[in-house]
């Protein structure tokens, strides 16, 4: 079992079949020639009217006025075809040493000593675990990466689901 991570994609779904399917907003890294630059613009019509004039003069900020004509560089604006993905695929690989932990509790401790009652917990063999090689807090989604320095820990305590682990008072119920 996977585990659970909340997401929200945002998307325009047209037809019924395609509300499965991850849409993705491309974020453009594409390898330009020296001396060049790509611009992207909200509105087409824009892009056309400043590739239609070809020829721009740009005026760079310097420091005196009589450097004038040192501070402007002359550019051509021309249309550029960018390459985007039609599919993605992912592969998963599941670590025989390392495990996600969620549903962590809200308590008024510091993450460190969260991290610390896990890593204490985990790392008893009667409790399922062994020796924590690293410990990770995951702030974007309150969950914890553990790496075990043994292999095949992770897999038992992945197939045992959720543990009971004792912090401060309580006995909070992680997955």
């Amino acid at each position: 079992a996977l585990p659970e991570k909340k997401m929200i994609f945002k998307g325009l779904t047209v037809n019924k079949e395609d509300m499965n399917k991850l849409m993705l907003t491309p974020l453009i890294h594409y390898p330009l020639p020296g001396g060049s630059a790509l611009i992207t613009f909200e509105e087409a019509k824009v892009a056309q009217r400043i590739i239609e004039m070809r020829e721009h003069t740009v005026e760079l900020s310097c420091g005196d006025l009589e450097e004038l004509d040192q501070c402007r560089v002359r550019v051509q604006a021309v249309p550029m075809d960018i390459l985007l993905p039609s599919a993605l695929e992912i592969r998963l690989t599941q670590s025989s040493r390392s495990i996600l932990v969620s549903d962590l509790p809200k308590l008024n401790i510091s993450k460190e000593a969260l991290l610390d009652k896990l890593e204490l917990f985990l790392s008893k063999t009667k409790n399922g675990g062994s020796e924590v090689e690293s410990r990770e807090f995951l702030e974007d989604s309150h969950q914890v990466v553990l790496t075990f320095t043994q292999a095949g820990v992770a897999e038992q305590l992945i197939e045992r689901g959720h543990t009971q682990v004792p912090i401060g008072k309580g006995k909070y119920k992680v997955k």
